[in-house]
């Protein structure tokens, strides 16, 4: 395959930036778990791939949060990015780039030259308007969209307000929106959420609110030439996928070289903003669009939302401070359904880190090693791999490879697992310990099928653990001309 930096070969990976009112919590250890295995995935398919990730820093939940603490919004910020940050690494995500959408230098620019683009095509307006305004969507929202007059996102009643707003004219693209979805133009994963988005669209759009007065917001990116009005939120939010790559700046070769994004991975409640405000813009801007949208559902807790009220919230730093990272992530990749709500408790964890890492993964990997320890002193000479061994493994690196393009790590997972669950089958049905007394020679043949097994499942579980994945390859010792000098490491996965 192709690895040159070509812009045919190159994947531009993007999560849904954070929101820093608050520190991370389960969901957003999720997203950045999954786009990380994508990311991964695809590097070593040969892709040039650019993973960005970062936090979006303004709007009125920011500064209302900030008020209620007593502190500057710059430093609540800070403090919360800083955390975010803190937890990408702490889960070993390989993002290429972290941005951050109050600094002024690199994310400033690209913001307000969209707006200005927007602009020159006469697609902004002001107007006054009052309407209801659900500060956790950062968006006004329409009673029909309320449940019990609640935001069906956050529960909470939409305050309010009456204000002089510019407009961005959404409804001009409606007909082509709809259009580049139907055709999958811009493709939306999974097909229900494209219906979703397709039926609201149907209703009719309405122009958009783009600004907020300074009066009533001053905490934002300041509106080109109108110094009274920041943009509103999203608006700035949505433009970090071009300013992280240069846009706005004199340096465009990153931008250039790999916009437009080949897939945005986003939740549930980000997918009007991404599949029709944002084409939108990028429609008015005069800018390619996005590829793809994969659209993942929330992280709930016993079939509820998690929240501080219920007490149900677990919290993804001290889980990978516990049982370590690649413990979190392979939950989080197999367990967590690809496009639906997932359920996360503690209890359901630790059965599944028992069952499928500590008795399955950790225990099948020591079980192979000591028997090449015990009976081979470690050195198991290369041999032919059986035939049968040679389809199991190619079954599963299809699943996988199959699996991943739609990102859907629960099945790229299954089919690892599958070579797992072959090999300890063989080992039940062979007796090694028995056929050593007889026929020495084959259960070194077996050795070697088994534990090239292992060595293509640590090769395939790169991007899911990568951690554990690397701590398993070492441990076989393989080399091409001696063959596997296998030595027992760490226990992959004490049990709990």
């Amino acid at each position: 395959m192709n690895t040159g930096n070509t812009k045919k070969n190159k994947f531009y990976i993007t999560t849904a930036i954070a929101y820093v009112n608050a520190p991370p919590h389960m969901g957003h250890a999720f997203q950045f778990t999954r786009a990380d295995a994508i990311a991964r995935h695809r590097r070593l398919a040969g892709n040039d791939v650019f993973f960005l990730t970062g936090t979006d820093e303004y709007g009125s939940k920011m500064f209302k949060t900030a008020k209620e603490k007593n502190i500057e919004p710059q430093a609540l910020a800070d403090e919360n990015a800083k955390k975010f940050r803190e937890l990408n690494e702490l889960l070993n995500i390989s993002f290429d780039d972290f941005i951050r959408t109050s600094d002024e230098k690199r994310h400033w620019p690209g913001a307000q030259l969209i707006w200005k683009k927007i602009n020159e095509k006469e697609d902004l307006y002001k107007k006054k308007y009052s309407g209801y305004y659900c500060s956790g969507c950062e968006a006004y929202v329409l009673e029909n969209e309320l449940t019990d007059g609640k935001c069906v996102y956050h529960n909470q009643k939409p305050e309010f307000v009456e204000e002089e707003n510019y407009f961005f004219k959404l409804s001009k693209y409606a007909d082509k929106l709809m259009e580049l979805i139907e055709k999958n133009e811009i493709e939306i994963i999974p097909e229900s959420r494209k219906k979703e988005i397709l039926n609201f669209a149907k209703q009719g759009l309405k122009d958009v609110s783009f600004s907020r007065p300074k009066n009533v917001l001053p905490w934002g990116i300041s509106v080109p030439n109108d110094e009274k009005h920041v943009m509103y939120v999203w608006c700035d939010a949505l433009a970090n996928y071009i300013s992280a790559l240069g846009y706005g700046s004199d340096d465009l070769e990153k931008f250039n070289k790999y916009w437009p994004a080949d897939v945005h991975i986003i939740g549930k409640d980000n997918l009007r903003f991404h599949a029709l405000y944002w084409p939108a813009m990028l429609l008015s801007a005069s800018l390619p669009l996005p590829k793809q949208i994969y659209v993942h559902g929330f992280i709930i807790s016993e079939g509820k939302k998690m929240s501080k009220t219920i007490g149900n919230i677990v919290d993804p730093k001290e889980i990978t401070e516990k049982y370590g990272a690649d413990a979190l992530r392979y939950y989080l990749l197999k367990e967590i359904p690809a496009t639906e709500d997932g359920d996360f408790t503690v209890k359901h964890f630790e059965e599944v880190y028992n069952a499928d890492l500590a008795n399955g993964l950790g225990n099948t990997v020591a079980r192979v090693i000591s028997m090449a320890e015990k009976y081979f002193k470690n050195e198991i000479a290369v041999a032919v791999i059986d035939k049968k061994w040679k389809e199991i493994i190619n079954v599963s690196r299809e699943c996988v490879d199959y699996a991943m393009k739609d990102y859907n790590t629960p099945q790229a997972l299954v089919g690892i697992w599958h070579i797992l669950r072959k090999i300890d089958e063989e080992i039940d049905r062979t007796k090694p310990w028995e056929m050593t007394k007889t026929d020495i020679n084959s259960v070194g043949a077996h050795l070697f099928d088994w534990l090239n097994a292992l060595r293509d499942i640590g090769y395939l579980l790169r991007p899911f653990l990568p951690e554990i994945a690397e701590k398993i390859i070492e441990q076989l010792g393989f080399d091409e001309k001696k063959g596997f000098g296998a030595k027992k490491g760490k226990i992959l996965f004490p049990r709990i």
